[in-house]
């Protein structure tokens, strides 16, 4: 199986070449294209019970859809997502990862993913009260609104609300004003997340809530 990010950073796609017997899981409405030969099932997203779990907590889709390789040729598939910007793929190796509500794509079938608690600063901090977690050994696909910047941090590292896009489990999320009361409160930034840890986390350069306010103040 091959995977490649096109478009970057604005407007990126992946394109996954699927050798044959080979299977790819992606969300419900993540492909764009695809060979007509590709095989196509939708199935709940860990069964009903978990993909219910993963819909209100995780803020993912109930059923996801596995595209199946059954020829003797390789075969393509184009996934994309539904806001313009960046799209990165993780190689997992055993490990776990979180991700933020709305970020993940796709994933190869040795990917599990799960809801865990994020606590009451993660919702403070606007990064939401439950985090979705990829665990096991795979490729994970996951996008955001705007770039993407990789960054390793070793202590601690301040993050604007709905800027977290990735980060390793065992990073701490501390919200916080983003200065003084009055600089918080008419400057226009309010709360911010400290991330204390060591490892490397994924930001987005833009913000949706960001857009979503200016559009409203020009309506």
């Amino acid at each position: 199986m091959n995977l490649t990010v096109e478009g970057k950073p604005v407007f990126a796609h992946v394109i996954v070449e699927l050798h044959p017997g080979e299977t790819f899981i992606a969300e419900s409405d993540a492909m764009s294209s695809m060979s007509a030969e590709l095989d196509m099932n939708a199935k709940f997203n860990g069964g009903l019970l978990g993909g219910l779990i993963r819909k209100f907590f995780g803020g993912e889709s109930l059923f996801i859809n596995h595209f199946t390789n059954n020829t003797n040729k390789t075969l393509s598939l184009h996934l994309t997502q539904p806001t313009p910007g960046d799209i990165t793929v993780k190689e997992l190796d055993g490990e776990s990862y979180c991700i933020q509500q709305g970020s993940y794509i796709a994933s190869e079938p040795g990917v599990k993913l799960g809801v865990k608690w994020a606590g009451i600063g993660s919702f403070i901090g606007g990064e939401g009260l439950f985090k979705l977690v990829a665990s096991g050994k795979g490729k994970v696909v996951f996008g955001a609104y705007g770039g993407i910047i990789e960054k390793e941090i070793n202590g601690e590292y301040i993050v604007d609300s709905g800027h977290l896009v990735a980060y390793e489990p065992g990073m701490k999320l501390k919200p916080q004003l983003a200065g003084g009361i009055f600089s918080s409160l008419f400057g226009g930034e309010g709360f911010v997340t400290r991330v204390e840890g060591q490892g490397k986390i994924y930001l987005q350069t833009r913000n949706i809530a960001g857009l979503a306010s200016w559009v409203n103040r020009h309506l």
